[in-house]
């Protein structure tokens, strides 16, 4: 019999611990963690090193300053260029920056999940990645070709935090947009991966509209399961909701005044998870 791996997000972030590496799947301001990441941020853990395709989870821990080391290829709202949280701890010096390429961050995820040192790939090479990462070696291949190539060292996770549409009791995760991301390498490069889901369903569901491709994230690779409606919020979650811009452009308001940004906090990052789903629905009901 198949074990019940569902939680709550506060059971999440009591299993981890100031110093991990983690990775925090989704892209920009697209299907991100963020009831997880809420609850990361209502924590006391700190010394992060972070692992994403940078969006608001990146921008709400640096704001907290729970981040040493952020590895990623961009940090960005997506509708909006650059995440302001993300800009603001990178000019102040505010956490240490690994900048790769977008297919580095990906390979070097693939290498964790085989549990290899490195991938062997082609991008970066005379770009200024390998300009702003003096550590980053190459390699020649043994083969005739003797071709030149950038090691990328695996990018090895204590846990990963995810967000999809459905989910069941188990661990198996399904996505519903129109990309997957990579959740999958996140939950299979790390020691322990946490997906928390629109829905929890029965095991027979996942199949029930959607064919087998859509089951993104095997229970194999999955500790446990949280149950968070909206919790991308406010991030997109397609099909099930969209960015709410409404409520981004208020986030980016706020994040450019310290005074504006510790009435934002307190307003929406002060209580639980109700308590902010509550707070957005009064702040859509009072721009109506």
């Amino acid at each position: 019999m198949t074990r019940d791996k569902t939680m709550t997000a506060d059971a999440v972030v009591a299993r981890l611990a100031s110093g991990m590496t983690l990775g925090i799947g989704g892209w920009g301001s697209r299907r991100k963690p963020m009831a997880l990441v809420r609850a990361l941020l209502r924590s006391d853990l700190t010394d992060l090193t972070v692992v994403s395709y940078g969006g608001p989870d990146v921008g709400l821990l640096a704001a907290a300053g729970k981040i040493r080391q952020l590895i990623t290829a961009f940090g960005t709202l997506d509708s909006v260029p650059l995440e302001p949280h993300f800009c603001a701890a990178r000019q102040r010096g505010g956490l240490e920056l690994t900048e790769l390429d977008e297919a580095m961050v990906m390979w070097g995820l693939t290498a964790a999940a085989h549990r290899l040192p490195f991938m062997p790939i082609r991008a970066g090479l005379g770009s200024d990645v390998m300009t702003v990462n003096p550590g980053l070696r190459t390699v020649t291949s043994p083969y005739e070709d003797g071709e030149e190539l950038v090691a990328v060292p695996a990018l090895r996770l204590d846990a990963a935090l995810v967000h999809l549409n459905r989910a069941d009791a188990q661990g198996n995760g399904q996505y519903l947009g129109p990309d997957p991301y990579f959740d999958d390498l996140f939950c299979q490069a790390a020691d322990a991966a946490y997906v928390s889901c629109e829905r929890v369903v029965d095991t027979a569901e996942l199949l029930k509209d959607q064919g087998p491709q859509s089951l993104l994230v095997k229970r194999a690779f999955v500790t446990g399961v949280v149950e968070t409606p909206n919790g991308a919020h406010f991030t997109s979650c397609a099909p099930d909701y969209g960015r709410d811009e409404a409520f981004q452009r208020a986030y980016v308001r706020a994040a450019k005044d310290p005074d504006a940004w510790r009435a934002f906090t307190e307003r929406f990052l002060s209580g639980d998870e109700h308590s902010y789903q509550a707070a957005v629905a009064a702040f859509h009901e009072e721009s109506a």
